[in-house]
């Protein structure tokens, strides 16, 4: 007869612990600076507008630094053919192609040089911000030389 007393609390003591829980919340999405977007590029870099103005000697050195780290890749003059691709068999873009770039703003390509993509290495901390910057820049004017050309100072 008393069975039936002592079970009715003995179920209630041994759920009383799923009912004293607060709900959990639902994980909350990942704020937008962390977010990224179809290339891998974090958002505040999505349509980043660059800061720095060219001079002759800024392109000069952006030119030297090209020569330098990216060139083996993507050819001296940007097509794409560089001797490591080549040798690789890597499909990289024409940059003198004006749509080679269109789809991405400066700020993604800061961060793809700065960071790297896929096989690329990254600059790193190899390049001054400014630098990068300024690269974007000489990228940008592979595809268009009038610009290039009109953009130097008069001798």
């Amino acid at each position: 007869m008393l069975k039936p007393f002592l079970f009715v609390p003995v179920l209630a003591l041994l759920g009383a612990p799923a009912f004293l829980q607060e709900p959990q919340a639902a994980p909350a999405a990942p704020p937008a600076a962390q977010t990224q977007n179809l290339a891998g590029v974090p958002a505040e870099y999505v349509g980043k507008v660059n800061p720095v103005k060219p001079t002759a000697e800024s392109q000069a050195r952006a030119k030297k630094i090209y020569g330098w780290d990216c060139a083996m890749c993507h050819g001296d003059n940007g097509d794409g053919k560089g001797d490591v691709a080549t040798e690789q068999k890597l499909t990289i873009p024409d940059y003198r192609d004006p749509a080679a770039l269109k789809s991405l703003s400066d700020g993604e390509i800061f961060y793809i040089i700065q960071h790297g993509k896929g096989q690329m290495p990254s600059e790193g901390d190899r390049a001054k911000p400014d630098e990068i910057w300024n690269l974007v820049i000489y990228l940008r004017r592979m595809s268009n030389p009038a610009a290039s050309a009109s953009a130097q100072p008069p001798a």
